[in-house]
């Protein structure tokens, strides 16, 4: 099985349970933000890049079956790193939570990852892509790692000056 460019439309239910994983813990967290943040400081092509990205990778991950688990290979094992990193993800957040809501708390790196509440959402959906061989979705991935690692590297800067 090559690359396939356009993929296979269809509902991708692995898309649903991501969008779950990362939507609601945003959603929370949008009750709970950490007491020092400043959206303001957020560079608008970055916020661009990272809406424009959200919407691509919400859309692909949705629509195209390829990301839904097939036979056993070795393509198998970017399913299994894209779910760890899931996995990871939804650690990062149960810290979060736990703590006291600070930014610090937001971007300490969890088990070794740098921005974790950025890096591991983008790690997953780029090892989705992989396993899946869907150029859509490894393009929408990359626009919303500029966007959102940036903004998020953006963030940890003022925080630490």
């Amino acid at each position: 099985m090559g690359i396939n460019m356009l993929g296979n439309i269809g509902f991708s239910y692995v898309g649903l349970i991501y969008l779950l994983f990362i939507f609601i813990p945003n959603i929370i967290w949008s009750k709970n933000q950490p007491s020092d943040y400043n959206p303001g400081i957020e560079n608008k092509t970055l916020l661009i890049m990272e809406r424009i990205g959200q919407v691509l990778c919400t859309t692909t991950i949705l629509v195209f079956s390829d990301t839904n688990p097939k036979s056993l290979n070795l393509w198998f094992i970017w399913f299994i790193l894209s779910v760890l990193s899931m996995i990871m993800y939804e650690g990062f957040w149960f810290r979060y939570f736990k703590g006291e809501h600070t930014m610090k708390d937001f971007y300490h790196p969890y088990l070794g990852v740098p921005y974790p509440g950025a890096t591991l959402p983008v790690f997953a959906f780029l090892f989705l892509g992989i396993y899946a061989k869907l150029i859509p979705l490894l393009i929408s991935s990359t626009i919303l790692a500029i966007g959102h690692i940036g903004i998020h590297i953006q963030h940890y800067q003022k925080i630490k000056d």
